[in-house]
């Protein structure tokens, strides 16, 4: 299948701000891209794009005073299949692990392991397997939190989303990575594209996603513990040790958002010349 994804963001600073993004499909899945409408942004003095520690694709941008306004968009193939189930991927003991899996045993800004850790052991110290764990993580917090958008909170912490038992997709994946360091598996905050794709449509404006990664079976796998199934259609964006690590926006002086416009849906037919638009 063929899925559009893009965005339309527009910021108003008072100032010379510099803005950090990263809001570039990761590099693996750039083989996939069938068209792309390059990155654009107006009022603005330079633009410098580089790679972050994690590998991502960033963007350095120095905004002029006024509404800067970035957007992008494309078409990228998809091979419509839902997120693998591998439940005999075991978990490796901390001693086998590729030593590039450890920094994501750790704590981190928003994942407090070292407060979490006795809860993690008390329910899931006895669950056999790698993949039973981590599913079983997700599904404690599925079931622990309500999402709700009003309860947005960009400071929330990992502990503070276990004990107020609310919150959006970030606060979900943040309490289930934490979960999995605390029992010895690694764990990454993943963001990107997430369609409603094979699921009912959400009347809700469309917007970017969290998710994880765990390693276990001797890879990387997806899980999601804000929805807890299978899904079709991610487009990964970025990867880090949390919601710190991988802002989409990031501006050095205040701001006030003006726009935030997410596109990601699958493309019917075959139109989707984004000259033609």
């Amino acid at each position: 299948m063929l899925i559009r994804y893009g965005f339309n963001i527009e910021i108003d600073v008072g100032q010379e701000t510099t803005i950090l993004t990263a809001l570039d499909i990761v590099k693996e899945r750039r083989a996939d891209i069938v068209e792309e409408r390059s990155f654009t942004a107006t009022s603005v003095a330079s633009i410098q794009q580089y790679t972050d520690g994690f590998g991502n694709t960033c963007r350095r941008i120095d905004g002029l005073p006024g509404t800067v306004s970035m957007s992008l968009e494309g078409v990228v193939h998809n091979d419509g299949l839902p997120d693998p189930i591998v439940q005999d991927a075991e978990q490796m003991p901390v001693s086998s692990l590729p030593v590039d899996t450890l920094p994501f045993l750790l704590a981190s800004r928003y994942c407090e392991t070292e407060l979490l850790n006795s809860t993690a052991w008390c329910h899931f110290g006895g669950i056999k397997g790698g993949w039973a764990r981590v599913q079983a993580i997700c599904d404690f917090v599925h079931d622990r939190l309500v999402f709700s958008y009003p309860n947005a909170r960009s400071t929330r912490t990992a502990l503070e989303a276990f004990n107020e038992r609310t919150g959006v997709c970030r606060d979900f994946t943040h309490l289930a990575v934490t979960l999995c360091r605390c029992m010895n598996i690694p764990a990454r905050y993943c963001n990107g594209y997430l369609g409603d794709i094979g699921v009912p449509s959400d009347p809700s404006p469309m917007d970017f996603n969290a998710w994880f990664e765990a390693y276990v079976g001797g890879r990387w796998y997806t899980f999601d513990a804000r929805h807890n199934v299978p899904r079709i259609g991610r487009i990964l964006v970025a990867r880090g040790r949390d919601a710190m690590d991988i802002p989409m926006l990031h501006t050095f002086g205040p701001h006030a958002l003006r726009t935030f416009k997410v596109i990601t849906e699958e493309v019917t037919g075959s139109a989707y010349d984004l000259a033609a638009e």
